[in-house]
């Protein structure tokens, strides 16, 4: 067998089962359901390492005329979030065993989930952007039902809201993809950029202003400013689990678009030192200030934790913006930090409504008395976001404030590390005073009523892993800080 065909089969495998899972009456009952996506996601995590650590591959899937094609091709970014989608995914997913329960219609719930996790590793493993971009728009209408699940006029409203900023982002993109067409040697991923020179001369300006529309496109989804809204509208009203890889991974699909076509397209050297990026760190400053305000601000638990996934996600696109190598390394760092951070923030959030029925943060006085487990769990975790050292939040936000420094750019080289340390501040404003509330409720609390809240294993052991290496990864950073070094220096 050609070994890439395996690319194939790890990208298809989770899309198959679960249209099977929608599809087949089989699966409604619910052992069988459970047992079908367990296996799922088992079989389809380890495809996904086989492919990851199986050296380079490439695989031709469709092509249009000479250099329209639909392929896929495993590179270092490719893999990191690979690893990263199937690390949280499959957490997230036995988290939700139990947590479904209370939720109606688990059929059509497990039956996305698997078919998103698919469409994820596709764009991990895209070869080129017309491929990343098929992939990014079937990433939105496959998510869609998990924003959409409970059906209530919230959750659709917020539905609508998703789709519709989503769908604007993504014309955006599509009006990029023309133009570069046009001026670059190829759209395949090339480390450092593509763009033909030789074409460029005199439409400069006009690519400019390509670039900074594909930028706002790609960074819709990464809950950039001014078109951010739909994030903490759209977070919230999911399920739990939902909400965790929608915050963690889905808004990183953003992110990746922005790395794959400023650095593997158009080029950093071709923006360094325009009005794209000085508007573009404008833009990364003020949704960092502006998320981590109205996160302190916010009195729903789930809405704050959205809020604070806009103010770190442009914490990433800053580091990038930033075109200095010690800044992306920052960056990428926070890719995976903030995935495994965010996900355990979001899963204890659902563990304490799913035991409590809470969700508003002025609720939660004594939840560590009635819930020790995942609020040591969701305090490791909200150490890390902060960046308390040694946890890895510390490391990525170092590296993004020394690149800064070291950048050169005039005002943002010292107002980059002005802004995230005042958004620190902020992050240990609204994530800490549940933990201290919740450990140290005060004299009123009623001990006598206390009730053992913990949830089953299903749901605390996916959160332990993940605040474990939430800590462990900032003690140990060397051989990921290595592996993402090596990424860098190959684009910058």
């Amino acid at each position: 067998m050609n070994h890439s065909i395996w690319i194939v089969i790890a990208v298809f495998f989770p899309i198959l089962c679960g249209a099977a899972v929608l599809i087949l009456p089989v699966f409604r009952e619910r052992a069988r359901l459970i047992r079908m996506t367990g296996i799922a996601l088992a079989v389809t995590a380890a495809l996904a390492m086989l492919v990851t650590f199986g050296g380079e591959k490439e695989l031709l899937l469709l092509q249009f005329g000479d250099n329209l094609k639909i392929f896929f091709r495993v590179d270092a970014l490719g893999r990191l979030y690979a690893v990263i989608v199937s690390l949280v995914w499959v957490l997230a997913g036995v988290f939700s065993f139990e947590y479904m329960k209370h939720e109606q219609e688990e059929k059509r719930y497990f039956g996305f989930y698997l078919i998103v996790y698919g469409v994820l590793l596709a764009l991990a493993f895209s070869g080129n952007l017309i491929t990343f971009y098929v992939f990014y728009e079937l990433m939105t209408l496959t998510s869609l039902p998990l924003v959409l699940h409970t059906r209530t006029r919230e959750a659709l409203m917020a539905g609508m809201k998703y789709l519709f900023y989503s769908l604007c982002g993504a014309y955006m993109v599509l009006l990029g993809i023309y133009f570069m067409n046009q001026y670059a040697v190829t759209l395949d991923f090339t480390a450092g950029g593509s763009l033909d020179m030789t074409r460029v001369v005199g439409h400069e300006g006009m690519l400019l202003v390509i670039a900074f529309f594909m930028i706002l496109g790609f960074g819709v989804k990464a809950g950039m400013f001014p078109m951010h809204a739909w994030l903490p509208t759209a977070h919230p009203v999911a399920p739990a689990p939902a909400s965790a890889v929608l915050s963690g991974l889905i808004v990183k699909a953003g992110v990746i678009g922005v790395i794959r076509t400023v650095f593997y397209v158009i080029g950093p050297d071709f923006l360094r030192g325009t009005w794209v990026q000085t508007t573009w760190l404008v833009l990364t400053l003020i949704t960092v200030f502006m998320g981590s305000m109205l996160a302190y601000r916010e009195k729903l638990l789930k809405k704050r934790l959205a809020y604070s996934t806009v103010s770190q996600a442009s914490y990433i696109l800053f580091g990038l913006a930033l075109l200095q190598p010690q800044a992306m390394t920052g960056s990428l760092l926070h890719i995976v930090f903030h995935a495994i951070i965010k996900s355990c923030l979001f899963l204890s959030a659902g563990a304490i409504i799913y035991r409590t029925g809470r969700t508003r943060v002025d609720e939660l006085t004594g939840i560590g008395k009635e819930m020790p487990v995942t609020i040591w769990c969701y305090t490791f975790a909200s150490l890390a976001l902060i960046g308390i050292p040694p946890a890895s939040g510390f490391i990525s936000k170092w590296y993004l404030a020394t690149g800064s420094l070291e950048s050169g750019i005039s005002v943002f080289s010292w107002l980059g590390p002005v802004v995230l340390l005042v958004s620190a501040l902020l992050t240990a404003g609204y994530l800490l005073p549940i933990t201290i509330k919740g450990f140290l409720p005060g004299a009123d609390y009623d001990y006598k009523s206390l009730k053992k809240l913990e949830p089953v294993k299903t749901m605390t052991i996916p959160l332990a892993i993940l605040a474990a290496l939430a800590v462990l990864l900032g003690v140990f950073p060397n051989p990921l800080t290595a592996y993402l070094s090596g990424i860098v220096s190959a684009v910058l």
